[in-house]
């Protein structure tokens, strides 16, 4: 078994993003050769590519921006948690299995929905996480939640829910995680999201790493 699991999926142009949000793009700005000693290139795309981080300011007008969140979150003990194929919405029933009462809980949980994950390719049916099922990770510690899915709340949703949530609880999320390959059970997360001071989301590179 690794001691190291890679949980970014790919970033580059087949990368899918949601719809009407900005797709990745990469021009050369300088190129080896006479006289040019370097490449350089500029990149285009949305801070929601690939495994990433929401800041508060995505859905809360007076949010933090990203720059501006604390790192803690993001570095630490976690669980992932299998919900496969549980349909519009993460339940409790698909994650109580490996979430029992009595001992704590880690800070940090991460949800993988997929068999595999859609990563070239939008999923219009993507899985979200039911509101009450992070109300019930908030009153029990829980920190920061991650999902493989594109995002936490239904593709459709107007109301944003489970975002409303993670404003009023004050929780921390990843989303697009590549959980593929990870067995159940507890690691340690390495997430941090870029020092964008302004910025509505960060790309991370997420990997989880064995407990000693």
């Amino acid at each position: 078994m690794p001691t190291l699991w890679d949980i970014s999926p790919p970033v580059h142009p087949p990368t899918p993003v949601f719809p009407g949000d900005t797709a990745y793009r990469q021009d050369w700005v300088a190129t080896l050769g006479p006289g040019c000693p370097v490449n350089v290139s500029s990149l285009t795309t949305t801070p929601h590519i690939g495994a990433h981080a929401d800041a508060p300011l995505h859905y809360d007008p007076t949010g933090a921006a990203m720059g501006m969140v604390d790192l803690d979150p993001y570095l630490g003990p976690c669980r992932v948690v299998h919900a496969l194929d549980p349909g519009p919405l993460v339940r409790w029933a698909h994650l109580a299995h490996a979430l029992p009462d009595g001992p704590p809980w880690p800070a940090r949980v991460l949800v993988r929905t997929y068999a595999r994950m859609p990563v070239d390719r939008w999923d219009p049916a993507l899985p979200g996480l039911d509101p009450a099922v992070l109300e019930r990770l908030a009153d029990h510690g829980v920190r920061l939640v991650g999902t493989d899915s594109a995002s936490v709340d239904p593709a459709d949703s107007k109301t944003l829910d489970a975002h409303q949530v993670l404003r009023r609880r004050g929780l921390r999320v990843l989303e697009n995680l590549w959980l593929d390959e990870v067995p159940e059970g507890d690691y340690e997360l390495i997430a941090l999201p870029l020092k964008l001071m302004t910025a509505d989301a960060s790309p991370v590179r997420a990997v989880l790493r064995a407990l000693a």
